[in-house]
């Protein structure tokens, strides 16, 4: 069976004037597709194994080709509008007939030239692959296939009175809370994330940082991030006097000694006579890592 939207690997049955026809290798006579002309190479011979993309061409007829889309069946990408009609969009996914996003699916206006995160699914009464930008209604919260403490992908598509909504690992849903959040964060960033807790009902909830940093109080974290900018080392200690500690920190001696008694207990820092160090595994050279994959960026 061919199911649009997916690579598949066939055998090359017969070659003829527009193309060759492709198959499992003991498929019938019918039971095989077309790779048209413009789409074989140079060496290809009849029992040749070849992987190819399916989808339905112009005229919605079931066609093979060796391009590679910018996306597939149950991925999801950012993809630009190629053109708008009174019917729906029409993104450039990298093949010839572009994808079609129906008006019923928009979340706004579709607008050419601009990118829009989607999903693709197959739709069930036409059996072509459409696309969506109704992010959460593909993701899958019954097989989680993450666990609590878990570093994972995230993409951030959208945000609520409560949070940001993120996709993780292209495949659940997940929410960071507002509160949360120590860092700047916009719609459409790609970034590393934890996963903090998987509710009863399939809900995530995620933490932007591991979670023995993420359940630090402000003060902690304001040294935390002194030590991460100053390359893991920060010259005062509990010893430093509180002239030092307020031109540095900006924070009383008496907070900052509650501040770093608690990232000694959780084993983020070790403390000098005259400095304290970030331990190996919680130093960043460069602060914490914030990948962005907003749209101007798509396009270079």
């Amino acid at each position: 069976m061919f199911l649009p939207g997916q690579y598949q690997t066939l055998t090359i049955h017969r070659f003829t004037s527009v193309g060759a026809y492709l198959g499992e290798p003991d498929a019938g006579y019918d039971d095989v597709i077309l790779l048209p002309n413009k789409y074989l190479k140079p060496g290809m011979h009849e029992g040749d194994e070849i992987t190819v993309f399916l989808y339905l061409d112009t005229e919605e007829r079931p066609v093979a080709t060796t391009q590679t889309p910018l996306i597939s069946l149950g991925k999801f990408a950012w993809l630009e509008v190629h053109a708008v009609n009174r019917i729906g969009a029409f993104l450039d996914w990298g093949l010839e007939k572009h994808l079609f996003v129906p008006y019923a699916e928009m979340v706004e206006q579709m607008e050419v030239g601009e990118k829009y995160l989607v999903g693709v699914y197959l739709d069930c009464q036409s059996e072509r692959l459409v696309a969506t930008p109704r992010i959460t209604k593909l993701l899958d919260q019954t097989n989680i296939e993450v666990r609590v403490g878990e570093e994972v992908e995230l993409v951030i598509y959208n945000e609520t009175e409560l949070g940001f909504q993120v996709m993780i690992n292209q495949k659940h849903g997940g929410l960071v809370y507002h509160n949360e959040v120590f860092r700047p964060i916009e719609v459409g960033d790609l970034t590393k994330g934890y996963i903090k807790q998987i509710r009863e009902d399939g809900k995530i909830d995620v933490s932007l940082e591991p979670l023995g940093v993420a359940s630090i109080e402000p003060n902690s974290r304001k040294v935390l991030d002194a030590i991460n900018r100053n390359q893991g080392v920060l010259k005062l200690s509990d010893k430093s006097s509180p002239e030092d500690i307020e031109r540095e920190l900006h924070m009383s001696k008496k907070l900052f000694k509650k501040a770093i008694g608690g990232l000694y207990k959780k084993k983020l820092i070790v403390i000098d006579k005259n400095e304290i160090r970030a331990t190996v595994q919680n130093f960043e050279p460069e602060g914490p890592k914030h990948l962005r994959n907003k749209d101007d960026e798509k396009s270079a």
